[in-house]
């Protein structure tokens, strides 16, 4: 009987493939800021990228199809007093971004079709909440305008971007490393300064799960699996870069965890949820490894690794409608190198037929969102609509993003009571300011008048004391010449 050395798996032959120069973008000033982000992020329509801008902080939003040499005065989107931490593509709007920054503000931005002719400056909605920097935004995965932000200030706050109001607030003992959404919204899993991996309810910000994670003080990373598995990235006491996968209701006991290599860079997790693929790589590597994971031991399988010349500043990954599905294409993604070039990198399946290959493509995760904000913060949940890519991908028509704030309770109360009430209304605020103006402005004229008058008597009394000095001179000189003609 024979032993299979190599696993079986469709997968084995997977390689990756950067496209020529041309195909790629170059000239652009990527951001020097050392914050754990990935700086990049990409749908089929947009490639944003996290610029250096003096005086505040910037992204450029360049349409997939503008390649080549950028000019260096393209337009930016620039509204941020402070650098720009972090960027995410809305998934049920193409055209929607939110961002973070440094100066506690996060932002959600439209950006226009066929993309900017000038800076874009004024965001569709401002949250307005952490009290210090903003270093994670990520979009609910099935729920319309749902946007989760973390700070440095441990607070995640979840928000209703079509309202501009906040949903829940989540309170962390630590600084917030990285969080993910599970596969419908109904978990949040975040690791964390203290080490430790944990699950919370989003909507009520109650911890259900705790764990210490990997031992290291370095930053680890998180990824919730569509199987309900919990993936994170670390590492080990001796700096020794680790990944674990632990099931989420019993995080204590990790199903496995394995050692890799022995690096400075932070490993970023990309997951594919419709072929159970994993892609790994980190700042400062030239490489990027993959994985296929499956429900059986030992879980995590081992497929190929991606070397380059170039180490990476930056990565993100295209979602599977962006893909090229007629080249048998399972993922697409951006790496950012530090002299500015932007390269383009494809993993494709080599397939002698040209049909649509099922297994490789099943149902991915569509555009339109599965429940409204409102239905989600009521406490219904939903796995994100799915659609096939056999025809290609058609975008759904899109409206364009607008921001209702809800009206205050009591002024629906009080109009309502002014409605039913058969008495007169009383006189309004703005009539009884004009008439205290008036009344003010009556009395002033009437001072003015007193005092004028006052002047004119005051003049009048000067002018008669001068009169009657000048009157008492001449008795006085008369008076001085009689008494002369007396002595002589």
């Amino acid at each position: 009987m024979s032993l299979r050395i190599v696993r079986q798996s469709k997968f084995r032959h997977v390689f990756g493939q950067p496209l020529k120069r041309e195909q790629c973008y170059d000239n652009i000033r990527i951001t020097k800021n050392s914050w754990d982000s990935n700086f990049c992020a990409v749908n089929p329509k947009f490639l944003a990228i996290i610029t250096e801008i003096a005086g505040g902080g910037a992204f450029l939003v360049l349409p997939l199809q503008k390649t080549g040499r950028i000019d260096i005065s393209y337009p930016q989107v620039a509204g941020h007093k402070g650098p720009v931490m972090d960027i995410a593509w809305c998934p049920h709007n193409d055209n929607v971004i939110a961002s973070s920054s440094d100066d506690t503000l996060v932002r959600v931005w439209q950006i226009p079709e066929g993309g900017l002719v000038r800076p874009l400056v004024d965001p569709v909605v401002e949250l307005a909440g952490h009290q210090k920097k903003v270093g994670l935004v990520q979009w609910h995965p099935s729920a319309n305008n749902v946007l989760l932000s973390a700070g440095a200030d441990c607070k995640i706050m979840i928000w209703n971007v079509g309202t501009g109001e906040l949903l829940s607030e989540v309170m962390h003992p630590d600084i917030i490393f990285d969080c993910c959404w599970s596969w419908n919204g109904s978990r949040l899993a975040t690791t964390c300064k203290d080490k430790k991996i944990r699950v919370y309810d989003p909507r009520s910000g109650e911890m259900l799960q705790e764990a210490m994670g990997h031992e290291g003080a370095k930053p680890q990373r998180v990824v919730y699996l569509r199987s309900g598995m919990i993936l994170t990235t670390g590492f080990s006491r001796m700096s020794e870069r680790q990944y674990s996968l632990r099931n989420e209701d019993d995080l204590n006991s990790p199903l496995c965890l394995e050692e890799m290599d022995v690096s400075n860079g932070v490993m970023v997790p990309f997951y594919d949820p419709d072929v159970n693929l994993l892609f790994l790589c980190a700042k400062g590597d030239s490489n990027i490894r993959y994985f296929e994971i499956t429900e059986d031991a030992p879980f995590v399988h081992y497929i190929n690794t991606y070397q380059s010349n170039t180490p990476q500043r930056g990565m993100c990954m295209m979602p599977k409608r962006g893909c090229d599905i007629s080249r048998c294409e399972i993922a697409k993604c951006i790496r950012l190198h530090s002299n500015g070039f932007c390269e383009v990198l494809s993993f494709t399946v080599p397939r002698k037929s040209e049909q649509f290959q099922d297994d490789l493509y099943p149902l991915t995760t569509a555009d339109v969102p599965a429940i409204s904000a409102e239905e989600w913060a009521e406490g219904k949940d939903a796995d994100p609509v799915l659609v096939s890519l056999k025809e290609g991908y058609v975008p759904s028509q899109k409206q364009e993003l607008k921001v209702t704030k809800k009206a205050n309770v009591l002024d629906k109360l009080s109009s309502k009571k002014a409605e039913q009430s058969p008495e007169p209304a009383l006189p309004k605020p703005d009539k009884k300011i004009e008439e205290l103006m008036e009344e003010i402005r009556n009395l002033k004229s009437t001072v003015n008048e007193h005092e004028q008058r006052i002047k004119e008597l005051e003049n009048k009394i000067e002018a008669t004391c001068n009169a009657f000095s000048e009157h008492t001179q001449v008795l006085n000189n008369h008076g001085e010449d009689d008494h002369l003609a007396d002595e002589v």
